[in-house]
Protein backbone atom coordinates (compact mmCIF):
# COMPACT_ATOMS: atom_id res chain seq x y z
CA UNK A 1 0.00 0.00 0.00
CA UNK A 2 1.14 3.44 -0.80
CA UNK A 3 2.24 5.04 2.61
CA UNK A 4 0.59 8.69 1.29
CA UNK A 5 -2.51 6.84 1.47
CA UNK A 6 -2.28 4.67 4.71
CA UNK A 7 -4.62 4.71 7.53
CA UNK A 8 -4.00 5.73 11.22
CA UNK A 9 -4.54 2.99 13.32
CA UNK A 10 -6.66 5.22 15.65
CA UNK A 11 -8.80 8.35 14.78
CA UNK A 12 -7.66 11.10 15.57
CA UNK A 13 -9.90 13.71 14.81
CA UNK A 14 -7.13 16.45 15.39
CA UNK A 15 -5.95 16.43 11.64
CA UNK A 16 -8.67 17.26 10.55
CA UNK A 17 -11.83 18.79 11.86
CA UNK A 18 -10.21 22.15 12.76
CA UNK A 19 -9.18 22.38 8.49
CA UNK A 20 -12.60 21.30 7.56
CA UNK A 21 -14.57 23.45 9.55
CA UNK A 22 -12.14 26.23 8.29
CA UNK A 23 -12.68 25.58 4.70
CA UNK A 24 -16.68 25.21 5.31
CA UNK A 25 -16.71 28.53 7.10
CA UNK A 26 -14.38 30.30 4.10
CA UNK A 27 -16.47 28.93 1.62
CA UNK A 28 -19.66 30.52 3.20
CA UNK A 29 -21.27 27.06 3.62
CA UNK A 30 -22.68 28.44 6.57
CA UNK A 31 -24.53 31.60 5.07
CA UNK A 32 -28.03 32.07 3.94
CA UNK A 33 -28.01 31.67 -0.11
CA UNK A 34 -28.92 35.00 -2.22
CA UNK A 35 -31.43 32.72 -3.80
CA UNK A 36 -34.81 34.29 -2.89
CA UNK A 37 -36.76 32.17 -4.29
CA UNK A 38 -36.09 29.55 -2.01
CA UNK A 39 -38.13 29.58 1.35
CA UNK A 40 -36.00 30.75 4.18
CA UNK A 41 -35.98 29.13 7.47
CA UNK A 42 -34.28 30.81 9.97
CA UNK A 43 -33.50 29.46 13.68
CA UNK A 44 -32.07 32.23 16.26
CA UNK A 45 -29.46 30.58 18.47
CA UNK A 46 -30.74 31.14 22.14
CA UNK A 47 -27.67 32.50 23.59
CA UNK A 48 -25.90 31.64 26.24
CA UNK A 49 -24.74 33.71 29.03
CA UNK A 50 -20.94 35.04 28.85
CA UNK A 51 -20.42 33.90 32.46
CA UNK A 52 -18.43 30.43 31.83
CA UNK A 53 -18.37 27.92 29.16
CA UNK A 54 -20.83 25.40 27.54
CA UNK A 55 -22.45 22.61 30.00
CA UNK A 56 -23.90 19.44 28.18
CA UNK A 57 -27.47 21.25 28.14
CA UNK A 58 -25.78 24.02 25.73
CA UNK A 59 -24.23 20.97 23.32
CA UNK A 60 -27.76 19.18 23.77
CA UNK A 61 -29.72 22.14 22.66
CA UNK A 62 -26.50 23.26 19.93
CA UNK A 63 -27.10 19.96 18.45
CA UNK A 64 -30.51 19.40 18.03
CA UNK A 65 -30.57 23.35 16.29
CA UNK A 66 -28.07 22.63 13.89
CA UNK A 67 -29.34 18.65 12.72
CA UNK A 68 -32.65 21.01 11.87
CA UNK A 69 -30.42 23.71 10.05
CA UNK A 70 -28.60 20.92 8.19
CA UNK A 71 -31.85 19.19 7.40
CA UNK A 72 -33.44 22.56 5.69
CA UNK A 73 -30.55 23.32 4.19
CA UNK A 74 -29.88 19.92 2.12
CA UNK A 75 -33.43 20.42 1.65
CA UNK A 76 -32.73 23.75 -0.48
CA UNK A 77 -34.40 25.69 2.27
CA UNK A 78 -32.53 29.84 2.16
CA UNK A 79 -31.19 29.06 5.57
CA UNK A 80 -29.72 31.43 8.97
CA UNK A 81 -28.77 29.94 11.76
CA UNK A 82 -27.96 33.31 14.08
CA UNK A 83 -26.08 32.92 16.43
CA UNK A 84 -25.49 35.14 19.54
CA UNK A 85 -24.10 35.51 23.28
CA UNK A 86 -26.28 37.10 26.14
CA UNK A 87 -24.54 39.30 28.38
CA UNK A 88 -26.21 37.88 31.65
CA UNK A 89 -26.12 41.16 33.61
CA UNK A 90 -26.80 40.22 37.24
CA UNK A 91 -24.75 36.81 36.53
CA UNK A 92 -21.34 38.32 35.24
CA UNK A 93 -21.29 40.78 37.92
CA UNK A 94 -21.38 38.13 39.99
CA UNK A 95 -18.53 36.31 38.53
CA UNK A 96 -16.45 39.50 37.87
CA UNK A 97 -17.42 40.40 41.68
CA UNK A 98 -15.88 36.82 42.73
CA UNK A 99 -12.98 37.08 40.40
CA UNK A 100 -12.20 40.49 41.72
CA UNK A 101 -12.60 39.08 45.57
CA UNK A 102 -9.86 36.58 44.39
CA UNK A 103 -7.38 38.79 43.34
CA UNK A 104 -7.84 40.82 46.70
CA UNK A 105 -9.99 44.13 44.83
CA UNK A 106 -13.35 44.72 45.13
CA UNK A 107 -15.69 46.67 42.54
CA UNK A 108 -16.07 50.06 44.74
CA UNK A 109 -11.93 50.08 44.04
CA UNK A 110 -12.01 50.49 40.63
CA UNK A 111 -15.54 52.75 40.12
CA UNK A 112 -17.60 52.22 37.49
CA UNK A 113 -15.94 53.12 34.81
CA UNK A 114 -13.01 50.52 36.29
CA UNK A 115 -15.40 47.67 36.96
CA UNK A 116 -16.97 48.08 33.15
CA UNK A 117 -13.58 47.27 31.99
CA UNK A 118 -13.33 44.28 33.82
CA UNK A 119 -16.71 43.28 32.96
CA UNK A 120 -16.00 43.89 29.05
CA UNK A 121 -12.62 42.29 29.43
CA UNK A 122 -14.44 38.86 31.06
CA UNK A 123 -17.39 38.97 28.52
CA UNK A 124 -14.97 38.90 25.70
CA UNK A 125 -12.67 36.14 27.21
CA UNK A 126 -15.82 33.86 27.94
CA UNK A 127 -17.64 34.68 25.00
CA UNK A 128 -15.10 34.07 22.94
CA UNK A 129 -14.81 30.51 24.56
CA UNK A 130 -17.82 29.89 24.20
CA UNK A 131 -17.79 30.11 20.51
CA UNK A 132 -14.52 28.10 19.71
CA UNK A 133 -16.81 25.58 22.04
CA UNK A 134 -19.53 25.70 19.30
CA UNK A 135 -17.54 25.69 16.86
CA UNK A 136 -15.58 22.09 17.87
CA UNK A 137 -19.36 20.83 18.26
CA UNK A 138 -19.29 22.09 14.87
CA UNK A 139 -22.19 24.20 15.05
CA UNK A 140 -22.96 25.15 10.97
CA UNK A 141 -24.25 29.04 12.33
CA UNK A 142 -23.40 31.91 10.50
CA UNK A 143 -20.44 33.69 12.44
CA UNK A 144 -20.32 36.29 10.56
CA UNK A 145 -23.92 37.85 11.64
CA UNK A 146 -22.71 36.85 15.07
CA UNK A 147 -24.72 39.41 18.03
CA UNK A 148 -24.32 40.44 21.44
CA UNK A 149 -26.85 41.44 23.41
CA UNK A 150 -25.47 44.23 23.82
CA UNK A 151 -24.21 45.23 20.47
CA UNK A 152 -25.87 48.62 19.12
CA UNK A 153 -29.52 48.45 18.47
CA UNK A 154 -29.99 45.06 20.11
CA UNK A 155 -31.44 47.05 23.54
CA UNK A 156 -33.97 49.36 21.54
CA UNK A 157 -35.10 45.99 19.99
CA UNK A 158 -36.26 44.70 22.98
CA UNK A 159 -37.67 47.96 24.57
CA UNK A 160 -39.75 48.32 21.44
CA UNK A 161 -41.29 44.70 21.97
CA UNK A 162 -41.68 45.07 25.34
CA UNK A 163 -43.43 48.35 24.98
CA UNK A 164 -45.76 46.32 21.91
CA UNK A 165 -46.33 43.67 24.70
CA UNK A 166 -46.95 46.24 27.40
CA UNK A 167 -49.43 48.09 24.89
CA UNK A 168 -51.14 44.44 24.17
CA UNK A 169 -51.92 43.80 28.11
CA UNK A 170 -49.42 41.14 27.67
CA UNK A 171 -47.32 42.01 30.34
CA UNK A 172 -47.76 43.91 33.36
CA UNK A 173 -45.92 45.37 36.51
CA UNK A 174 -46.75 43.14 39.54
CA UNK A 175 -45.69 42.68 42.83
CA UNK A 176 -43.26 39.44 43.23
CA UNK A 177 -40.03 38.18 44.93
CA UNK A 178 -37.08 38.90 44.26
CA UNK A 179 -33.58 37.40 45.76
CA UNK A 180 -31.55 40.36 47.15
CA UNK A 181 -27.98 40.10 47.81
CA UNK A 182 -27.07 42.42 50.64
CA UNK A 183 -23.96 42.22 50.08
CA UNK A 184 -23.68 43.81 46.31
CA UNK A 185 -27.50 45.85 47.03
CA UNK A 186 -28.52 44.24 43.68
CA UNK A 187 -30.88 41.56 42.20
CA UNK A 188 -29.15 38.14 41.50
CA UNK A 189 -30.54 34.93 39.22
CA UNK A 190 -31.93 32.01 41.06
CA UNK A 191 -28.78 30.14 40.06
CA UNK A 192 -26.74 32.41 42.71
CA UNK A 193 -28.84 31.74 45.33
CA UNK A 194 -27.98 29.06 48.18
CA UNK A 195 -31.28 27.76 49.43
CA UNK A 196 -31.66 26.97 53.47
Amino acid sequence: MNEKHKLNDKFDPKEFEDRLYRDWETKGYFRPSDDKTKEPYCIMMPPPNVTGKLHMGHALDDTIQDILIRYKRMRGYRTLWLPGTDHAAISTEMKVVQKLKAEGKSKEDLGRDGFLEEAWAWTKEYGGIIQKQQRKLGCSCDWERNRFTLDEGMSDAVLEQFIKLYEKGLIYKGKRMVNWCTSCNTSISDAEVEYK
